[in-house]
């Protein structure tokens, strides 16, 4: 059977469902949320999770850092670096040394894989091809590394002085400089920062961060399209007319990691595709909000200003894509 929406359900169900003691994982890219998420499982249940492309790509240091610290904590779990380039998508589990069911297809073990529908598939996989799965399985496990190595190839995550202009050296670095300030140079007082002191249809502390056409024209694949175009009615919305958003991962230069939601349309005359217009945090828009005003040092009531931005240190943050829909927010003010 070939699924396609709820993924994850899909692969956190099935070994409550049947016996097993066993989850293998072999993933392309892999993200925070699901290992942790593996936590959640009965405690007689081992998971290995393998990172596919860390033999083409590396890791980046804040990944890394952040699935060492899941590693340290889950001793349920095994966390492995594949040092060939690995990029299929496997699922499988299993009794003792036997294959019991697998799942293959196009997701990643990650939020932007697992929990956007429609966006990727998985397969049930025939039983008289688990010897076959056992084969490949043995061969990529023989070329993996632990997480845990001393000696893992690490990606430094480029950062630039918040005093840089706001193209250069950020664009060739690849990250996008998003200002929290509007074209007259201030913090909008019901929207952004703000937008939960708007007295709409929102929380104390909601908040989001503005994604301009021009930053998803500098950054295309940082801001890739939405699941649909103008004027082609998405059947699949399970909200408004043609609203599809999309989740991401977070993690910021605290080490803080949230879960981020890619919201709203902003149409792109030339292409004709819709494109998000913010960021915000998920499930709720105040995880990043409230997180947010600790760090600036306001009340969750305090409507922000530029001069609470210019007391804090900087007016914006430096955005960088370091895995698949794994996002680097770096709002320091140290250097």
């Amino acid at each position: 059977m070939l699924y396609h929406s709820c993924l994850e359900d899909r692969v956190f169900e099935r070994p409550t469902s049947q016996y097993t003691d066993s989850l293998t994982i072999i993933s392309g890219y892999v993200g925070i949320e699901p290992i942790k998420k593996l936590a959640t499982l009965p405690p007689d249940i081992h998971a290995t999770v393998i990172y596919g492309m860390y033999g083409s790509d590396n890791i980046s240091a804040p990944l890394h850092n952040a699935l060492l610290e899941l590693q340290h904590r889950m001793p349920n779990v095994e966390i492995l670096y594949s040092t060939i380039p690995v990029h299929s998508k496997i699922y499988f589990w299993g009794q003792g040394k036997r294959i019991t069911s697998a799942l293959i297809g196009s997701a990643n073990f990650s939020v932007s894989g697992l929990r956007n529908d429609y966006k990727e598939v998985l397969s049930d996989v025939d039983e008289r091809s688990f010897n076959d799965f056992e084969t490949y399985y043995d061969f990529v496990r023989e070329r993996c590394i632990p997480c845990t190595y001393n000696k893992i190839k690490v990606r430094k995550v480029s950062r630039v002085p918040r005093t840089s202009v706001i193209q250069q050296p950020l664009l060739a670095r690849g990250i996008c400089r998003v200002s929290f300030l509007d074209h007259n140079g201030l913090v909008p007082q019901k929207s952004g920062l703000n937008w939960g002191c708007s007295g709409g249809h929102v929380t104390e502390g909601d908040a989001y961060i503005r994604i301009t056409m021009d930053y998803v024209r500098l950054f295309p694949k940082m801001f890739p399209p939405k699941k649909y175009i103008d004027g082609v009615e998405n059947i699949n919305s399970t909200g408004r007319k043609n609203r599809e958003n999309d989740e991401v991962e977070l993690i910021w230069d605290d080490g803080t990691i949230m879960v981020g939601l890619l919201e709203g349309q902003s149409y792109n005359k030339i292409d004709g595709m819709i494109y998000p217009k913010q960021l915000s945090s998920s499930p709720q828009k105040s995880i990043m909000g409230t997180y947010l005003r600790r760090r600036i040092g306001v009340s969750m009531n305090h409507v922000i200003t530029k001069t609470d931005l210019r007391r804090y240190g900087r007016s914006h943050i430096d955005i960088s894509l370091i895995g698949e829909g794994i996002y680097y927010m770096d709002f320091s003010v140290n250097k």
